[in-house]
């Protein structure tokens, strides 16, 4: 028996992407996710489960140290096919939740470019990633009580992290819509930026967190994950030992090396 006799279940879904793109620049060490299906990139079962594999691929890419997702057009996304979750299985609806948890995951940074409508699972894949950029034309929703039913892919659990309960029951008790700027008052965005300036902003994000260690990048990101719901003596404890790790690395003798030299580190993620 070999991996193919084992018939994984991801080997028998459609191989061309559904509903997005993956563009790869090597020189600049980035990948793109693009929503691609206009005019407001609605989300399909298959697409969520596309999505969590294509993550998955592009963090075992060692010629991918960032990864973007972003939307074509004038919205990032308006949500998942309503349709898609009256067809669906109670099993496949299960999982929707550790598809869409695919960014947190991920070990390399990724970034949410949102512009335009950015609701009910568009706003949850995006509360997974780690830095989110919005502009002035951006709304974020989770408006599945009109529908009768509630956020189910941990949208409500992950703003309420951030926000606390009052502002989350605000948001999804009601359907209301907020602003990039209300978001980035709230702390839900990591900064807000004219509409036009979006793609200048996230390229200056990219290059901005290549510049560090990529082993000391993964380590922060996994540390500051795992213990969001730790108390504050085992997060202590828990830095320690990862710091202590890292002391042994080879990019943190660069990184001392290259402080006295004045130069720029040239990291190699070991």
């Amino acid at each position: 028996m070999n991996l193919n006799d084992l018939q994984h279940p991801a080997s028998t879904l459609r191989q061309e992407l559904d509903g997005f793109f993956v563009e790869i620049d090597v020189n600049q060490k980035r990948a793109d996710i693009v929503l691609m299906r206009p005019p407001y990139n609605v989300i399909t079962m298959l697409q969520r489960e596309q999505l969590r594999i294509t993550f998955e691929a592009l963090d075992a890419n060692d010629a991918v140290r960032v990864i973007v997702l972003r939307g074509q057009g004038e919205h990032f996304s308006s949500g998942g096919k309503i349709k898609g979750f009256l067809e669906a299985s109670p099993e496949h609806v299960s999982k929707l939740a550790w598809n869409v948890a695919a960014p947190a995951r991920c070990s390399k940074p990724v970034i949410a470019a949102n512009r335009g409508y950015c609701f009910g699972v568009g706003f949850e894949i995006s509360l997974a990633c780690d830095f989110r950029l919005v502009t002035t034309t951006t709304l974020y929703a989770l408006p599945e009580q009109k529908l009768g039913q509630i956020p189910g892919s941990g949208g409500s659990a992950r703003l309420q992290k951030m926000v606390g309960i009052t502002r989350t029951k605000d948001i999804v008790m009601r359907s209301r819509r907020i602003s990039g700027q209300q978001a980035f008052d709230w702390g839900v965005a990591t900064a807000i930026v004219a509409d036009a300036d979006l793609e200048k902003a996230t390229d200056s994000l990219v290059q901005e967190l290549i510049g560090f260690s990529p082993l000391a990048q993964r380590t922060a990101k996994k540390l500051l994950n795992d213990t969001e719901d730790s108390t504050l003596s085992i997060a202590i404890e828990m830095e320690g030992h990862c710091y202590s790790r890292l002391r042994s690395s080879s990019d943190f003798r660069e990184g001392v090396e290259a402080f006295h030299a004045k130069r720029s580190p040239a990291f190699t993620g070991q």
